[in-house]
């Protein structure tokens, strides 16, 4: 997974926005933040800390939390490692889940690509 695939990932989900400033990049629901660029490689993403040490456990090669995230509902994950893109897509999926518990429930924004499909233009 490349920094473009994890952006139409995060922005697949309802509500999520990218933000660009002075070079941060951010994806955000409800003013909550879901992810963060680090560099090219490497996003960190709020999840709660019950996910986040499962997806520790299950996929160590992806995801680590540095010391400075320790305290904090934060795992840094690894686009290019073997086995990144499930296990992103599900990091992606609890921080956005976790933006929104205390509102009602959305479910992911549908993409559809009708001119490929052979629908309306």
């Amino acid at each position: 997974m490349d920094l473009g695939a994890f952006d139409a990932l995060a922005t697949s989900y309802a509500g999520v926005r990218r933000r660009a400033t002075e070079g941060d990049l951010r994806w955000q629901c409800r003013g909550r933040l879901v992810a963060r660029r680090l560099d090219d490689d490497h996003v960190v993403v709020r999840v709660p800390f019950d996910v986040r040490d499962v997806l520790l456990r299950t996929a160590p090669a992806v995801f680590s939390v540095p010391s400075r995230f320790t305290k904090h509902m934060m795992v840094v994950a690894d686009l290019t490692a073997d086995g990144a893109d499930d296990a992103v897509a599900d990091a992606v999926e609890s921080a956005w889940r976790h933006t929104g518990e205390d509102l009602p429930e959305v479910e992911p924004a549908e993409t559809t690509d009708t001119v490929s499909r052979g629908g309306a233009r």
